[in-house]
């Protein structure tokens, strides 16, 4: 007798849950506990990629797909597509395994247009974030609410972890002009004035993008169980999925949102490596250089080393090449301060490479501030005192993002 495959996901999601009450259900588990009840009835769009999974490893496609009473019928994928393996504009195309439509978020549009919405009653996020300002998956969430908005579609987030938990909120806050034209799929990396570590999960980013930036659709978030603020994503029981191909652990995502601005310079930062956003360097980096001007810095949580790497990724600076740089081996992460660690490395380099050493117009929008480079180069300004300026900013920020906590 063949079991149908109803049956046999709904007892999947019963064992997982039984497994895992000790540690996190992201939204999806605990809307499934819930027998999907907000869709009931509903045709939804789902918009999500690998890393929409239950505890247990049950796709949320396939979850919703074969959920009674809860009709599938769009899927719409944010950068790097929705399997997560690519590296550049995506376009649309069908899910094989399910015959919808995959609508592109990256690609010729990064919001979902109305022929996109048409026929929908709801429209469900659940893709996991990586906890930085500047990852784009955020920004296609605010994109889509506003859609949601002016459809007149109900909006609803399942809820997953912040990787870098919820405590700590760090760097700075853009000002309006680098928010200035936010439609494009390059501007999404700067969509709202939050820190570039702000500490919360998507749903909280939700609730606040909703309240305070003049979105104000229908919003419902499915919240966790068993998420505590203080808890990195190794903490929670779940497996870690890599979020886009080049963040490839919780080690990567934790340096982040201070080290990842280098990816906005002359330099590589090790894409295509076993360990990207942990190498960075370049062929005309000198290693003895490098081994000289680490022997100066000392940045709490880090221990620094010059290497030699060979980055891989196309499209990305120096594929094939020998590079000399900087390799991080270890972390303290109780200690460390990303974005600190981040400007002192910009401002190394600097100063070892003035000529060479060069960023894109992108460093100030993920950085966060357009007067940074200045500070740290020809001002020569330390490190801590620039993030020492950003203090009020963030105690603000602190006070303004209570009401959309959930945890």
């Amino acid at each position: 007798m063949k079991i149908p495959l109803v049956i046999l996901l709904t007892c999947l999601l019963l064992y997982s849950a039984i497994l895992a009450r000790a540690a996190v259900l992201p939204g999806i588990d605990v809307l499934a506990e819930r027998n999907f009840d907000i869709l009931q009835g509903r045709r939804i769009g789902l918009i999500t990629n690998h890393t929409g999974r239950s505890a247990a490893g049950a796709s949320t496609i396939d979850l919703l797909y074969h959920a009674p009473g809860v009709r599938l019928v769009a899927l719409f994928s944010p950068e790097h597509g929705i399997r997560g393996a690519a590296d550049e504009k995506i376009g649309s195309a069908v899910d094989q395994a399910t015959g919808l439509p995959i609508y592109s978020l990256y690609g010729a549009s990064c919001r979902p247009t109305p022929e996109m919405l048409q026929g929908l009653d709801g429209l469900v996020f659940d893709i996991q974030d990586i906890g930085t300002r500047f990852y784009t998956y955020i920004g296609t969430l605010s994109l889509a609410m506003r859609a949601a908005k002016e459809q007149g579609i109900p909006f609803i987030v399942l809820d997953r972890p912040n990787p870098l938990g919820g405590l700590v909120v760090e760097g700075a806050i853009p000002a309006a002009q680098l928010q200035e034209g936010r439609g494009s799929c390059g501007a999404i990396t700067c969509i709202h004035p939050i820190p570039t570590r702000h500490g919360m999960t998507v749903g909280e980013l939700a609730r606040l993008f909703n309240s305070e930036y003049g979105i104000n659709c229908d919003l419902t978030v499915i919240t966790m169980q068993g998420w505590q603020r203080a808890m990195y994503y190794d903490e929670t029981g779940l497996k870690w999925i890599n979020p886009s191909p080049n963040m490839k652990s919780l080690t990567a995502a934790i340096l982040y949102p201070g080290l990842g601005i280098l990816e906005t310079s002359s330099l590589s930062v090790g894409r295509g490596t076993e360990a990207p956003f942990q190498k960075y360097g370049a062929p005309w980096v000198n290693l003895v250089d490098v081994e000289r001007r680490l022997a100066t810095l000392e940045i709490p949580g880090l221990t620094l080393a010059a290497c030699r790497f060979v980055p891989t990724a196309k499209g990305h600076p120096y594929v094939g090449q020998n590079c000399s740089g900087v390799c991080v081996t270890a972390i303290d992460r109780a200690k460390l301060d990303p974005v600190l660690a981040g400007l002192h490395l910009v401002q190394a380099f600097y100063e070892l490479y003035p000529k060479q050493f060069r960023v894109k117009e992108g460093f100030a929008i993920e950085v966060g501030s357009a007067q940074v480079w200045d500070f740290l180069t020809h001002k020569k300004q330390s490190p801590e005192k620039i993030a020492g300026g950003w203090n009020q900013d963030l105690e603000r920020f602190r006070k303004l993002r209570e009401q959309s906590l959930l945890y």
